[in-house]
């Protein structure tokens, strides 16, 4: 399918959805959109009218990652996307990454399916390592050191996108994505589900809620699921488990305490991924290899984690101008992996990794690989909020210093694996010994001031961030060369202008500044200096006023600065002299019609060039993995009434365009179009769901790093869920 045929039909669904919306019923959100204070009910929250609590369907009202602050998602002077709980479970979302699927401006899952990890980028560059927030504040990740998070205990999924720093500090320059916590309920909430999967991966889980006394002082939330059995990939498995308990105590109208934590356990054998492009993107003389090839060796193949996390959520009105608030969390993870990889073809003639195999065996070169890496991190978000006028101006000032800390002490070592045939693969050949080659303790410390000024005057809405951050780093290594410190400081900000129409049209121009601390050192042993980006958008915001919708459009110009690459003095070091520019246009919508039928949609197209890099060679092509054209849709329908009520069906369509395996832009990854579908049928507080992915069962390569390293998407995958609420 062209990218031009899929933008007709992007243009097509949101015209549909006007249509139908105007011609059907509007929704009751506007219910929960008095902001008017009410402890001991729920419906606000439920109609959307709370940033961190359910969202009406697929629409959301208001948000708090683009601003820290509860702000109607219209009036963010950048694009935000969220994906509520009811969006989740109609999809059936596994994964975070998997939740982003249908997300403008995320290319989802690029490694392909990652039982271990959640794999992102947002407007052309990884954000899956420094643009991941919990509850706005970071699950930074280096190395291995990183966190992950199950979807089940999360109300929302939300994409800042484009430079987050003004309020975040170091971030990812593309844009960062905040997951959010389940909260706790006043109202009884008890939940189970059970499923299954095509694989053989069976789970159940549960979500209990309510109040603890009468007066609702005290309430709860506990969250929990347990899962196990077999991947796509042949004799993976996973047996893994999460639970999570949250506390909120409300002593009076304008106080508010909530605890929140988690504890997960992940224990598996790895799925496949790292295989040569000769093999997979296009044949070998042995054909492809299998998507469901194991590479790994059973004895040998281990990945294991334990996470905990404690901390709270504090909010005290001080009068009817200054709130303050304060959000901590202290987190750890303790990880292990062990096993061999493949790193292209075995040459025959010279011992070493080659892009072609070789008859009559075609052995694939292996790479032994082990690593246990323990982090500490802890973070501290202090914000003091007025809300006040000067004169015609209306003010929501914000004041905030937060601290992050981020403590990893990893050890890696390789070498020691063999090789193992691409088509008659054998198990179970001794591994030799792997030779550490890191053992590092590194310490790295953010102190940010920022403050926040949001302006209205009748429609016009001006939002004004500025932020200065101290970042110290020190590192020291037993065996290596990873011996440095940094001590440096950063300014970042955002300008944004826009004006709201009285029919819910809110156009908008704003430019930001972000910077991103990088781990490392050149040549000369001197840190590398933060990476640092600047972008300008201008966008439309669409909040229909005739039926339940949301509609964003953006055209952005982000350039990204001090970039790492090859130091054209020794291969063996990095040195910053890389820039590249992403520019592009992004369209989602969000609706829902009414009589039961809701929609999203996203189209994305992209300009990405590297503009600066030591091989000139490379200037003016464009970084491989991620496509340039991206589109999807998903509807999803319930009949509301007669003798098939409570029957939904949910069919949607994803469509990735084109991209290289390499940098210099000559090994190409061909596009791809897969197709989900899901029927359900609800009767009273009984629901049952089927849910198959890549339905057609469609074999495809979802990205390539090198030509040694290219990734299969998940082929058909079929889920049933049964589930009771009472």
């Amino acid at each position: 399918m062209s990218g031009r045929h899929l933008l007709s039909m992007g243009v097509s669904l949101f015209s549909l959805v006007a249509v139908m919306g105007i011609a059907g019923p509007a929704l009751a959100q506007v219910q929960g959109a008095s902001g008017e204070i009410a402890l001991d009910t729920v419906t606000v929250e439920g109609q959307g009218g709370s940033a961190t609590g359910p969202i009406n369907g697929y629409v959301p009202s208001r948000t708090a990652t683009g601003s820290k602050t509860d702000t109607p998602i219209e009036q963010i002077p950048q694009a935000v996307s969220v994906i509520g709980r009811e969006e989740m479970e109609d999809r059936q979302v596994q994964k975070v990454d998997e939740a982003l699927r249908y997300t403008a401006g995320v290319y989802a899952q690029p490694f392909g399916l990652d039982s271990d990890t959640d794999w992102f980028y947002i407007r052309g560059f990884d954000a899956g390592q420094t643009g991941v927030f919990l509850n706005n504040l970071p699950l930074y990740q280096y190395g291995f050191g990183g966190f992950y998070i199950d979807p089940f205990v999360l109300e929302r999924i939300e994409v800042l996108k484009g430079p987050a720093s003004a309020l975040y500090g170091g971030s990812a320059s593309g844009g960062i994505v905040n997951l959010v916590s389940k909260r706790p309920t006043t109202e009884p909430l008890r939940y189970i589900e059970a499923g299954i999967n095509s694989w053989g991966n069976g789970y159940g889980a549960f979500d209990f809620g309510g109040a603890l006394d009468k007066d609702k002082i005290w309430s709860y939330r506990l969250t929990g699921k347990l899962s196990g059995g077999g991947w796509e990939t042949r004799k993976a498995d996973d047996f893994r488990g999460v639970i999570a308990p949250a506390f909120t105590l409300r002593p009076n109208a304008g106080t508010e305490l909530t605890l929140l934590s988690s504890y997960q356990y992940i224990d598996l054998k790895h799925t496949g991924g790292f295989l040569p492009y000769v093999g997979t993107v296009v044949p070998a003389p042995f054909g492809r290899i299998s998507r469901r090839f194991y590479y790994d060796e059973p004895g040998v193949d281990l990945y294991r984690r334990q996470q905990a996390m404690l901390g709270y959520e504090f909010k005290h009105d001080i009068n009817d101008v200054w709130t303050v608030r304060q959000n901590f969390r202290y987190a750890r993870t303790d990880s292990k992996e062990r096993g061999p990889y493949p790193y292209g073809y075995l040459d025959p003639a010279t011992g070493f990794p080659g892009p072609v195999p070789f008859g009559p065996d075609f052995l694939l070169y292996r790479i032994g690989f082990n690593h246990h890496t323990v982090v500490n991190t802890l973070s501290l978000d202090n914000q003091a909020e007025a809300k006040f006028g000067t004169g015609p101006l209306n003010h929501t000032l914000l004041l905030g210093l937060d601290y992050k800390y981020y403590n990893i002490d990893h050890i890696q070592a390789s070498g020691g694996g063999t090789p193992i045939s691409a088509v008659n693969p054998i198990y179970g050949a001794p591994q030799g010994p792997a030779v550490p080659y890191l053992d590092q303790n590194l310490t790295m410390n953010q102190l940010g001031f920022y403050a926040q000024d949001q302006i209205r005057l009748g429609g016009w809405i001006a939002t004004l961030n500025g932020r200065y951050d101290r970042v110290t780093m020190n590192s020291t290594d037993k065996v290596g060369a990873a011996n440095f410190s940094e001590n440096t400081g950063e300014f970042s900000g955002r300008a944004g202008l826009g004006y709201e129409f009285a029919n819910g049209l809110v156009p908008y121009v704003a430019v930001s500044r972000s910077f991103n601390p990088l781990i490392g050192s050149d040549v000369r042993g001197r840190a590398f200096e933060p990476e640092t980006g600047q972008q300008y958008e201008v966008g439309l915001k669409y909040k229909p006023t005739s039926f339940d919708g949301l509609i964003t459009a953006a055209l952005f110009d982000l350039t990204r600065q001090n970039t790492l690459t090859t130091d054209p003095t020794n291969v063996f070091f990095q040195a910053q002299l890389g820039e590249v520019r992403s520019r592009g246009f992004e369209i989602e919508g969000q609706a829902n019609i009414g009589k039961g039928l809701k929609a999203v949609a996203s189209v994305t197209a992209y300009n990405i060039e590297i503009t600066k890099d030591s091989n000139l060679a490379l200037i003016g092509k464009r970084p491989n993995v991620v496509p340039e054209f991206i589109a999807s849709t998903w509807l999803d329908y319930t009949v509301q009434d007669g003798m098939f009520k409570g029957l939904g069906f949910g069919a949607g369509v994803r469509y990735n365009g084109f991209s290289y395996a390499d940098n210099e832009n000559l090994l190409k990854v061909p596009s791809s179009t897969v197709f989900d579908a899901a029927i359900r049928y609800t009767y009273d507080n009984f629901t049952i769901a089927l849910n198959v992915n890549n339905i057609f069962d469609r074999e495809y390569v979802s990205s390539c790093q090198t030509q040694y390293t290219c990734n299969y998407g998940a082929g058909r995958v079929a889920t049933l869920k049964a589930s009771y609420k009472w």
